[in-house]
């Protein structure tokens, strides 16, 4: 389907495209900083950002290469990645200790100078599945090393935030403060037609003009349209796998029905055998049990 075709008037923001075009350019980086900002809710206030190398390889090599979706540091040194995770995976979480590593060591200083003082190291995910199945309403996670027994924070310079973004369901009526709108435009993107009335604020104006289709060249609609196939495609086989776990759930259990219920009636033929004062040996070759299984009964 060529992009002209779609009905869509904004990018699907859970596109690898639309992702690193609205967060991860040096043009559109007012928009991640108003994000980030409204995240910490005045916690950590950033005025400037610079984008750094997204490919890094480890320090020896027997390391690993790690390739961050955004990095950036802002006006102090403090790093920032902003992970973008479309599906779940059974290590994300491994995944987002092992990057935020890199950060951390590549601030190691040559020489015997170095007192190690580090810089803040910030992970952020933006997912668009969930985790926690315990509490439909706790969409917003941050982490950090607390100690346990006091409940306070042990290091306050290696901050994990995760945003499961599936569970943030509120109308465009209940969004209160900046942070409740910009995750409800990232969520709405590819189904809104125009910018909602309760999203007014400039930076808003700037994400949305920056996000509609119509106003890319012919290089960014062919990206995105790649992009877009990308991500249809994956979740199909996502859904595909999903459906085929279910049917074979279910067949199993239809599998394992039967066979309950085949050993349901074999204990309950023994039973009335015993009740019939019936040879030992009778009931074990009538119904296959063992000499202990039929005495318990």
């Amino acid at each position: 389907m060529a992009i002209d075709d779609l009905t869509e008037r904004y990018i699907n923001f859970y596109t690898d495209f639309a992702f690193k075009k609205l967060f991860g350019t040096e043009v559109n980086k007012e928009l991640l900083i108003s994000f980030l900002n409204s995240m910490f809710n005045g916690q950590e206030v950033i005025k400037d950002l610079t984008y750094l190398n997204s490919e890094h390889m480890g320090t020896t090599e027997f390391d690993r290469k790690a390739v961050f979706d955004v990095y950036c540091e802002n006006e102090k040194g403090e790093k920032f990645l902003v992970e973008m995770q479309k599906g779940e995976q059974q290590y994300f979480k491994d995944r987002s200790i092992f990057y935020s590593t890199f950060p951390i060591r590549e601030q190691a200083q040559r020489g015997t100078e170095w007192n190690y003082q580090l810089k803040a190291v910030y992970t952020i995910g933006i997912l668009n599945f969930c985790f926690d199945k315990n509490d439909p309403e706790y969409y917003h996670h941050e982490v950090r090393l607390i100690d346990t027994k006091t409940g306070e924070v042990f290091y306050d310079k290696l901050c994990y935030v995760y945003l499961e973004m599936p569970k943030f369901t509120k109308t465009e009526t209940e969004l209160e403060t900046l942070f409740d709108k910009w995750l409800y435009a990232i969520r709405h993107l590819p189904d809104l037609l125009k910018r909602p009335e309760a999203l007014q604020e400039k930076v808003f104006q700037r994400f949305f003009e920056a996000a509609e289709i119509a106003k890319f060249n012919k290089q960014e609609r062919l990206e995105y349209e790649d992009s877009l196939k990308a991500y249809r495609d994956w979740f199909s086989v996502l859904e595909t796998a999903k459906n085929k776990s279910k049917e074979e759930g279910r067949a199993e259990g239809r599998a394992e029905g039967r066979a309950e219920g085949r050993a349901e009636g074999i204990y309950a033929v023994a039973m009335n055998m015993k009740a019939m004062n019936l040879p030992i040996e009778t009931i074990i070759a009538a119904t296959g049990l063992s000499a202990e299984e039929i005495e318990v009964l």
